[in-house]
């Protein structure tokens, strides 16, 4: 009887092998995303975009990765060059070759000499392609957070 188990069990590990491609997890790609932007590397963070990104940021859109390389791109980096990014809350859910990663921030420091403390959201969707996941939509929002009790 066991051995009848396992051999009917074994075509099921490996439609369950096969049905999830090994590579890194959405959220991993995000978290790649964000330290090209911190690190200054353009390319790298171009790598992760699907050609056809779509881009929501401070009211506006860009929708490719192109536009947003010859937009946003540098600027974002600037940004990130003098501030701290602390995850305060972080949401992933799969279905399929789709995926949403949801995640809440505060960024402190400093911009253009002047200081920075802000909470921010960010909701990106990804979609599997291959064994990889590529960001295909971004949307950022941010305020500016209360004072810190001292």
């Amino acid at each position: 009887m066991k051995l009848l188990t396992a051999a009917l069990a074994a075509p099921l590990f490996l439609v369950a092998a096969c049905a999830a491609p090994p590579g890194p997890e959405p959220a991993a790609v995000v978290d790649a995303f964000a330290k090209a932007l911190a690190a200054g590397n353009g390319a790298a963070a171009q790598a992760v975009l699907a050609p056809d990104v779509l881009i929501y940021e401070f009211g506006g859109q860009e929708a490719s990765r192109e536009e947003y390389a010859a937009g946003h791109l540098a600027s974002d980096m600037e940004f990130l060059k003098g501030a701290s990014v602390s995850t305060l809350d972080r949401r992933q859910a799969v279905h399929g070759d789709v995926a949403i990663v949801t995640t809440r921030t505060r960024t402190t420091g400093d911009y253009k000499g002047k200081p920075i403390d802000q909470l921010g959201t960010e909701t990106m969707v990804l979609r599997r392609e291959g064994a990889s996941w590529r960001i295909t939509h971004i949307h950022w929002s941010s305020r500016k957070a209360q004072p810190r009790p001292k």
